[in-house]
Parts: C-alpha cells; structure tokens; sequence
C-alpha cells in the first residue's frame, strides 16, 4: 500500500507559497515605445490641391458696366495678377471676366476672392471698396431689392428711391458712414458691401426708409445701434 504521508509530503512541495505567487505576477516593466516626431508638411498650392486641374471663374458684365470696366480695368488687372496670382482676361465675344487659377498660385481661395471682387465691381462698387475684398476675409456683398420690402409702383417707388438716397446723397453717405458700408442704389435693387453686423444695421435703417419712416427717426435709431456696435467692439 503506498504511505500517504510521501504524498502529502510530495503535494506541498508542489504548492507554490503565496510569496512566489506575488513574485511571478508582477510582470517586468516594458520600456516605453519612442514615437516618430510629427511631419511637417509644406502647404498645398492651388493646383496640387485640384490634381494638377486649372480651376475658372467666369463672371458676366452688364451692358452698363462694360464702359468703366474698361477704364478701371489696369486697377482690377494689377491687384489679382501681381498680387493673388490669378489669370485675368475680358472675353469681348462673350463679354464677360474669365479668371484662372496658375502654378504659383498661394492659395486656392484666392481664385474666389478675385471673383468677388470683380463681381462687386460689375454691381456699380469703386475699385477702391471693392479691392477690400481680396484684403480681408470677412467681408461680404448682399443685395435686395425694394419690392421684397414693399411693393410700391409709380410716384411711390420713386419716392422710395428718394428717402434711401435723400438730397445730394446726405442720407446714403449718412448711413455708409455710421455703419462702415458701401451702398449701391441701382434703379430698384440696392447693394451692401462690409461685414455681417454692419450690413444687418445698414439693411435695417434702409429698410425702415423703404417703409416709409422720416430719416430723422432713422438717424436717431441709427446713431444708437452703431454706439452700441462701437461699444461691443
């Protein structure tokens, strides 16, 4: 018969004591993984950014526009050809601004820049306001109309137009001044150019003209919002 005091004696020396059991989970310390320092990359020009593809803009002139299109058109060329690098020519045939981006051409964004530009131009703004638009990123041209105000027809859109522009202009000057904007009243339709806030006071007051106030109200009311604006600011 075997002894079973050997077995017990064989179990025991089997059995781990709880001092090995701690030794053996604690695991030796990984050394930590060195990772690759970041890539710096150089910016994407415009035509890397298309597949090599040349991007157009075509912006259409008015029959109105066309004259003083070719008068300004050295100080529209200049700044979108030396400095934003775009490719700028006058379709006659088809009368119109085409516009191209080329190789060195920093940044993509440029080619719409230059389209707004040309395109305020073509709305009846000054190249000296319109330029401001390849300078600045947050400035942008709205347009409405009278008859989405009011609808008025006769004397009484007339003397709509009246009050917006006043006597000699005092009233669009008043308001382009205050509101830091450029008006253009074209028959019945009205462009603003500047930024998103001034833009709102300048539709309000000319809507308030539209509707019929006194421009005296609308000065008072107008002198009050651009305080508050020069406040915020």
């Amino acid at each position: 018969m075997p002894n079973p005091s050997a077995n017990s004696v064989v179990v025991a020396a089997a059995a781990p004591t709880v001092m090995e059991v701690e030794a053996t989970a604690v695991q030796p310390r990984q050394p930590s993984v060195q990772f690759a320092q970041k890539p710096n990359f150089c910016a994407l020009k415009a035509h890397e950014i298309s597949d090599g593809q040349i991007q157009f803009r075509k912006i259409p002139v008015p029959p109105h526009r066309y004259t003083p299109l070719k008068k300004a058109w050295l100080e529209i060329y200049t700044p979108i050809y030396d400095d934003m690098k775009i490719d700028i020519r006058m379709n006659l045939k088809a009368r119109r601004v085409e516009l191209k981006t080329q190789s060195e051409t920093p940044d993509v964004s440029n080619l719409q820049k230059c389209a707004d530009f040309v395109h305020a131009f073509t709305l009846g703004f000054d190249v000296i306001d319109a330029v401001a638009l390849l300078r600045m990123d947050e400035l942008y041209v709205e347009s409405f109309e009278i008859k989405d105000v009011k609808t008025l027809k006769g004397e009484h859109l007339s003397r709509a137009i009246g009050r917006l522009s006043g006597k000699g202009g005092r009233t669009k000057f008043a308001i382009e001044n205050s509101t830091r904007t450029r008006i253009v009243i074209a028959d019945t339709k009205i462009h603003l150019l500047g930024s998103f806030a001034n833009i709102k006071v300048a539709r309000d007051s000319l809507c308030s003209l539209i509707m019929g106030s006194p421009a005296a109200k609308v000065y008072s009311k107008l002198r009050a919002v651009t305080a508050r604006l020069a406040e915020r600011f």
